[in-house]
């Protein structure tokens, strides 16, 4: 029986591998900060505390032939921290290589990390979508800290006899989504009117349900040694086309008001919401056809199916 060290076991992606892992009868190691009654009692929580370039692993890494490591220092808006950089590296390069060479060491037969579609950019053009094979351009100190950690496993992969394999996600939604997702279904669920009825951007998302399938298959499926897959459901929208079938899922009618982009962004500019702007505004699409053609997989779950199921969540969550 193939034994997983999954990090990160507390958060919004790791809790629901956890659940599938555990489903396909896998032997499961959960790397928490603090223990959960949340996951399967057999699955065995380990406290490592946080994930800096000293954590020692021996104990999660007992026996372990496979980690899935999703702990890291996350993308926030508006970050607090004097150096961003410094401390995304800290956490999400060198805690990671640190972990990744204690694995090699301790005959760990393959590394999978989650890492962020921010590496290849921002932003893309309509039509012109990135893949896995361009050159990393990231923009920002969590994109850049992610680039180097892949090129860091990367290259001790081609010095030990652990194979890596690197997902990058786009943005991912699903059941107990929070952030931004969160908040444009409390706008809708509300009927509070919306500047959003003209955007003709391409977004590419991925389901929670989608991201884990995906994962899961590169658990043990032999192409995936030492390559790079993009995630995403293999369908784009507009934000405006997203606002609409998320409303129609929360049985409200949509209230979005066709305000150009141009001016969305000279307000936003204003209110010192540029940020924001840009992920609702602009467009990020991503081809998965590697992914799709190497691992012989296509996302489980359709973009309409995917919405539904999350907002029936959000919904239950409301009447709690």
């Amino acid at each position: 029986m193939t034994k997983i060290l999954l990090t990160g076991a507390n958060g919004f992606i790791a809790r629901e591998l956890s659940v599938k892992l555990t489903d396909k009868k896998f032997k499961l190691v959960l790397a928490v900060r603090q223990r959960s009654s949340f996951f399967s009692k057999s699955a065995l929580q380990v406290e490592v505390g946080d994930l800096t370039s000293d954590t020692d692993w021996s104990e999660p890494l007992d026996s372990v032939s496979v980690v899935i490591h999703t702990a890291a220092r996350v993308h926030v808006m508006n970050d607090s921290a004097l150096d961003p950089l410094t401390e995304f590296r800290r956490v999400n390069l060198e805690g990671t290589v640190n972990l990744a060479k204690q694995a090699a060491e301790a005959g760990v037969k393959r590394f999978i990390f989650l890492s962020s579609i921010k590496v290849n950019g921002e932003a893309t053009k309509v039509g012109t979508p990135f893949t896995a094979d361009d050159v990393p351009a990231p923009r920002d100190a969590y994109g850049i800290s992610k680039a180097e950690t892949e090129q860091a496993l990367l290259d001790l992969s081609a010095a030990t006899d652990m194979e890596v394999v690197i997902v990058r996600p786009v943005l991912v939604y699903g059941p107990n989504v929070k952030a931004n997702f969160l908040d444009m279904m409390h706008w809708l669920s509300k009927g509070i009117p919306l500047p959003f009825g003209a955007i003709n951007n391409k977004r590419s998302l991925i389901a929670l349900d989608n991201l884990v399938d995906l994962i899961i298959t590169c658990v043990d499926h032999p192409a995936a040694a030492n390559q790079i897959f993009l995630a995403s459901d293999g369908e784009d929208i507009s934000t405006t086309e997203l606002l609409q079938k998320i409303s129609l899922s929360l049985k409200q009618k949509p209230r979005l008001i066709p305000v150009s982009s141009k001016v969305l962004c000279m307000v936003a500019g204003l209110i010192g919401k540029r940020g924001l702007a840009r992920r609702l505004i602009g467009s990020l699409q991503v081809d998965i056809t590697k992914t799709k053609n190497v691992l012989n997989w296509h996302p489980p779950l359709n973009l309409d199916d995917a919405l539904k199921k999350t907002v029936q969540s959000f919904l239950q969550q409301q009447k709690k």
